[in-house]
């Protein structure tokens, strides 16, 4: 009797035209379709994603406490620090959008594009309590994203995460909407966030999440308090974006 139950309940699941009372139909989902779609998004929206190389930089503090006569202090010395990350380009004269701690303070930027040219970078615009940047390279006819709208979202959509995590170039991760509105993750001042269990590591900062459709909804912005992957919604930074694009 047990198992009779259970396919009853797995037919009216599965079969067109049954369904448990008072229950929505869910339409089923063709898998083959799915994958097509998303290799299709895949390909569409890469081209549209940069790496980012940055130069920063730092004093050793390690000699900043190092004594010299008369009560002076010697300077600490100077190094170069590097940082990798992502963008995308969003206009086809050449600016891209990207994570404010990608290019924070850098002297050298260098983008890298999907087809492996390399251009000189120069930031801007930066808005550090938003994290979100800007970046120009003299570069036209580019490929660029598409725009979407966050404000459609709902959790449970599925979502791209496109970009260059740990230096692997045009790397793509597949995932849903968890959870809209997100606040106090402890990576901006100003939050509002999309979370999404598509995997980002470090290097996706400032890549592309995008919807099935292709279009553009977020900027990778990385892993929270809560070790959740975060991307910040496109509904604000379109509008940032447009204001020096």
């Amino acid at each position: 009797m047990v198992h009779m139950v259970v396919w009853g309940v797995l037919s009216s699941l599965l079969v067109p035209g049954l369904g448990l009372a008072g229950s929505q139909q869910v339409p089923a989902v063709n898998g083959q379709d799915l994958q097509s779609q998303v290799k299709g998004t895949a390909t569409k929206v890469i081209p549209a994603v940069v790496s980012i190389a940055s130069t920063v930089m730092v004093r050793d503090q390690a000699f900043s406490d190092e004594a010299l006569p008369f009560g002076l202090f010697k300077e600490p010395p100077s190094r170069r620090q590097y940082g990798q990350g992502s963008g995308v380009i969003v206009s086809p004269d050449g600016y891209i959008i990207t994570n404010n701690h990608v290019v924070a303070d850098a002297v050298d930027v260098e983008v890298i594009l999907a087809d492996r040219r390399q251009y000189k970078g120069k930031v801007v615009a930066t808005d550090p309590k938003t994290d979100v940047a800007v970046v120009k390279i003299q570069a036209s006819n580019l490929p660029t994203a598409v725009w979407g709208d966050s404000s459609h979202l709902a959790v449970g959509d599925f979502v791209l995460a496109i970009g260059n995590p740990l230096g692997l170039s045009r790397t793509v991760t597949f995932g849903i909407v968890s959870a809209v509105g997100r606040a106090d993750v402890g990576v901006a001042d100003f939050e509002d966030f999309i979370q999404t269990d598509a995997p980002i590591n470090p290097g996706n900062s400032g890549g592309a999440l995008v919807n099935i459709q292709g279009e553009l909804i977020g900027i990778n912005t990385g892993v929270g308090r809560t070790s959740r992957p975060q991307a910040r919604r496109c509904r604000g930074a379109l509008r940032w974006a447009r204001c020096y694009g």
